[in-house]
């Protein structure tokens, strides 16, 4: 909504309110393309991460998550979905997003290097029939590599959320989930969807629809 003075300045620049809005339905256009190559690709690969971390996470095992900028802010936000609540009120979920303690991860780039970052926190508290969310929109980041790298040695099952070509990541994990998009923006926008769904499907199996048959 647009108040009445500042359309009547706007009006004055209509050329590039035109333009402005071809480019906001352009990248609208191209962020939906993303989900649904995504979900044309990858929705086999989202409904097995949901039912394998549900199952670890109603055996007492957890789901640990990382990534970089905007994918650790993800990380934040899957680890506190399954804490807290996604959309129905039920027991917290054993979740933890390894972005999150400024000591731990200053202290490993500082005395060994930004790399390990991650992967010092899995083998610390990773445990076999745990699972790794790993997260990287170019499917590159070195310390999320690492991560997946230890959390395989470990026997953690470790999911990937990747973008391009699935980079190297996708080869080090056991279920991939690839963006095969190029613009960084429009992969995180789908990764969300992603992690949105791996929320709501384990919701679902855990105390819904598809308890039963996830058994």
């Amino acid at each position: 909504m647009i108040n009445a003075d500042a359309r009547k300045g706007a009006d004055l620049f209509i050329p590039l309110v035109l333009k402005m809005r071809d480019f906001m339905q352009k990248r609208l256009r191209d962020s939906v393309r993303a989900k649904e190559l995504m979900m044309e690709q990858g929705a086999d690969a989202i409904a097995a991460a949901a039912r394998t971390i549900a199952l670890a996470v109603s055996s007492g095992n957890k789901l640990m998550v990382c990534g970089n900028g905007g994918s650790a802010a993800d990380a934040q936000h899957v680890a506190a979905e399954f804490v807290n609540r996604f959309m129905i009120d039920r027991p917290p979920l054993a979740a933890v997003a390894l972005t999150c303690d400024t000591s731990i991860l200053t202290s490993v780039g500082n005395d060994f290097a930004y790399e390990q970052v991650f992967e010092k926190q899995v083998l610390a508290l990773g445990r076999k029939g745990d699972v790794l969310l790993a997260i990287s929109t170019s499917g590159a980041s070195a310390n999320v590599i690492l991560a997946a790298e230890a959390a395989r040695e470990l026997g953690v099952t470790v999911v990937a959320l990747t973008g391009r070509n699935g980079g190297v990541l996708a080869e080090k994990a056991d279920i991939a989930i690839n963006v095969p998009v190029e613009a960084t923006p429009h992969i995180q926008e789908a990764h969300l969807l992603a992690e949105h769904l791996i929320c709501w499907l384990v919701d679902e199996i855990l105390h819904g629809r598809f308890k039963e048959e996830a058994q």
